[in-house]
């Protein structure tokens, strides 16, 4: 246990509850997941699905980046949406934060944290 360091950074969202931002093991990042929160002000950023899934996206870049790890690293992802009628809007933004296009799972959820539409988890490897 001694090798597994809790990440934390304030460049994105503090936890809300009793987690972390992520764990890292043995070069793998295991982080909790992001939803569409401002880092600085701690509020919902954006209505739509395609403003919030922008900012879910930024914030998993920053506890990457804390890291030293980049959006290109990223294995596996967990999308969770509110309503599937989000979908094809979340896959445009989601596409172009991963052109490397890791492994995902994509469920449609009754409800998140805060009301948001969308909430991303990602496992990575940095090496």
């Amino acid at each position: 246990m001694n090798n597994i360091k809790t990440i934390c950074t304030e460049k994105a969202p503090a936890a809300i509850g009793p987690y972390s931002q992520g764990k890292c093991v043995g070069g793998f990042l295991f982080l909790s997941g992001q939803i569409p929160l401002d880092p600085v002000t701690g509020e919902v950023a954006g209505n739509t699905i395609e403003e919030q899934t922008e900012q879910i996206m930024k914030n998993i870049a920053a506890v990457l980046e804390s890291e030293g790890a980049t959006m290109d690293q990223v294995l596996k992802t967990t999308c969770f949406l509110t309503s599937m009628d989000n979908f094809a809007a979340f896959n445009e933004v989601y596409g172009k934060y991963f052109p490397s296009k890791p492994g995902r799972s994509c469920v449609a959820v009754k409800q998140l944290p805060k009301e948001v539409l969308a909430e991303v988890e990602v496992i990575a490897y940095k090496g």
